[in-house]
């Protein structure tokens, strides 16, 4: 397993932040920003798979490949899933990395430790995930908590996500970070079944592939991309660039 196929699905109908991915930050789009940190990667190929033709048109201008997907998707996995058998209709890639297109500081190293957990081959799909480290974090219903139980180095066996604070006791907890790699099959598999009654009652699409029985691999890492959903948001986000530029 050396290389993956990234797909960054994108799509402009975001209520909260109109015309997410085209919004400039330090003078390029957000979408283009998130395609260099796949590209950084270096751990394949990275395409945009998006819904509007302004998307595609930014991030070509930009050197950049993207593919158009049915606006219709209602959720990332099947508009990756879309654009998989678009880019790679010979199956070429066993492994699908999904990355969202609103995390444009997510760091290469990030992208990789999703990737890694997929050198066992007892595993389906490979994610990360970052300690919290504020008591605000903890109680937060839109930090996704990862419960796990720990394998070796910094690999963890996925048990469950919630957005409840759990588990319970003393010890650390650690916020899920969306970050998806799928062995093909796993892909295949994924976007055949139903919405599942876990997902649907916590609002987690992962929880779909937990309960009919993948594996699931979490890497643990250091680092938390800023979600990019308001504009405070962006605001935030202009503000931390200037800082470290």
């Amino acid at each position: 397993m050396k290389e993956a196929l990234v797909l960054i699905p994108s799509r402009m109908a975001a209520t909260r932040l109109p015309d997410k991915p085209l919004i400039d930050i330090a003078g390029k789009p957000m979408i283009v920003h998130v395609l260099r940190q796949a590209e950084a990667a270096g751990i394949g190929p990275a395409v945009v798979a998006c819904d509007d033709e302004r998307i595609k048109q930014a991030v070509e201008a930009a050197g950049g490949k993207a593919v158009m997907t049915s606006p219709d998707h209602h959720s990332g996995s099947d508009r990756i899933f879309e654009a998989m058998k678009l880019v790679d209709p010979d199956g070429r890639f066993d492994v699908i990395l999904n990355l969202q297109g609103d995390t444009p500081l997510i760091e290469p190293d990030a992208v990789n430790a999703a990737f890694e957990p997929l050198a066992d081959p007892a595993v389906d799909i490979g994610t990360i995930m970052t300690e919290i480290r504020t008591e605000e974090g903890r109680s937060d219903p839109s930090f996704v908590k990862a419960v796990v139980t720990p394998l070796s180095g910094r690999r963890n066996r996925a048990l469950y996500f919630t957005r409840a604070t759990a588990p319970t006791g003393d010890g650390p907890l650690y916020q899920h970070i969306g970050v998806y790699a799928y062995r093909r099959a796993a892909l295949e598999r994924f976007v055949t079944l139903p919405p599942s009654p876990l997902e649907i009652r916590e609002k987690l699409e992962q929880l779909r592939a937990l309960e009919d029985g993948m594996r699931i691999d979490v890497s643990l890492v250091d680092s938390a991309p800023m979600d990019i959903n308001t504009p405070a948001d962006v605001e935030r986000l202009r503000a931390r660039l200037e800082t470290a530029g």
